[in-house]
This record gives C-alpha cells, structure tokens and sequence, in this order.
C-alpha cells in the first residue's frame, strides 16, 4: 500500500479542497453502486453540501471521528466512527460510510481504515464496534476477515442506490 497515509480529519480540515475531494469522492462511490444513504442521481454538489452541514459540525461536536485515506496526496477513502450514544451505551460506537473511490479499490485501504477505526475506538475506550452493510456487498467479506460477526439481517432494510427495489443490510458486531 505504498503512497496510502491515513490521518483524522479535524473540523479545521474541511476547507474548500478537501470538502471538494470528500463530495467527488462520495458522489463517485454512489455512482459506482456504493449503498451508502444517498440514491443516483447525485451531484457533487449534494456530496459537498452533506459533507459540510452533517458531517463537519458533528466532527467539531466530537461525536464523531473522521478518518481520511490518501493516496498520492488525494483524498481515496474515509471512514467515519459515530460516538454520540445515548448514556448506557457509551461502551460502543458505530462505523459509518466506509468508501473507498472506485479507482483506488484492491489496494488495501478500507481494511486499513477499518484497522485505524478499531485503534481510535480503543482510544475511545470504547469496547464493541457495530456496523450494517448491505446483505452481499463487497465489503461484507472485509468485514468478515477482520473478525466481525453478523447479528442478523434485516430485509427490506433500504432503496439502492441505482434501483426503487429495497436491499436486505446485514448488522454487524465485533468486541474490541
């Protein structure tokens, strides 16, 4: 993985490059079938604006972390840890919106995102990571291979991202 450095990403951060590399990044994703909330079509601009009024402040709240994957100096994948749980839950997180951009794929960078998350998570002191990933996506066997265990599956659970048919997701676990 030669090239890949991944740091957080602080609320001071989300300047005009990279708020514009974040949005090309997730718009290029959904296009490419990403099942990530949004549905096609979806402009940049819709990234952009998602990226500045959901994710930013939240990240300045500290209720969640955002790592960022760089590959040759770019922007190429990002993961997001949710910490904002209600009073007995404060044990767990979650992880959000694992996206690598579809032309940096096979290089190693969601697991070594997912690597990362997990460190920040302990950091966090936080001892059980949960997630959701639709039923049969390609990051389901990462997922698997690093130790996570499906809870369950929840059919019908959202639209995809190309198609009005509802898609199953899988929850996911895995105790640190």
């Amino acid at each position: 993985m030669t090239g890949v450095d991944i740091a957080e990403c602080l609320a001071d951060d989300f300047s005009a490059g990279n708020l514009d590399q974040l949005a090309e990044l997730l718009q290029s994703a959904v296009q490419d079938g990403a099942s990530v909330s949004f549905i096609a079509p979806f402009s940049v601009q819709e990234a952009r604006t998602w990226w500045s009024t959901s994710v930013a402040p939240a990240v300045l709240r500290g209720a969640r972390r955002l790592l960022v994957a760089r590959l040759d100096g770019r922007i190429a994948g990002t993961v997001q840890l949710i910490l904002d749980t209600p009073p007995n839950q404060q044990h767990r997180a979650e992880v959000a919106k694992l996206l690598v951009h579809p032309s940096a794929r096979r290089r190693g960078i969601a697991r070594a995102l997912m690597i990362e998350v997990e460190n920040v998570a302990r950091a966090e002191r936080r001892t059980l990571i949960t997630l959701d990933t639709r039923t049969g996506d390609h990051a389901e066997p990462l997922y698997l291979s690093m130790g996570y265990i499906p809870a369950g599956v929840i059919p019908g659970y959202s639209r995809g991202p190309h198609s009005p048919e509802l898609e199953s997701t899988t929850i996911l676990y895995k105790h640190l």
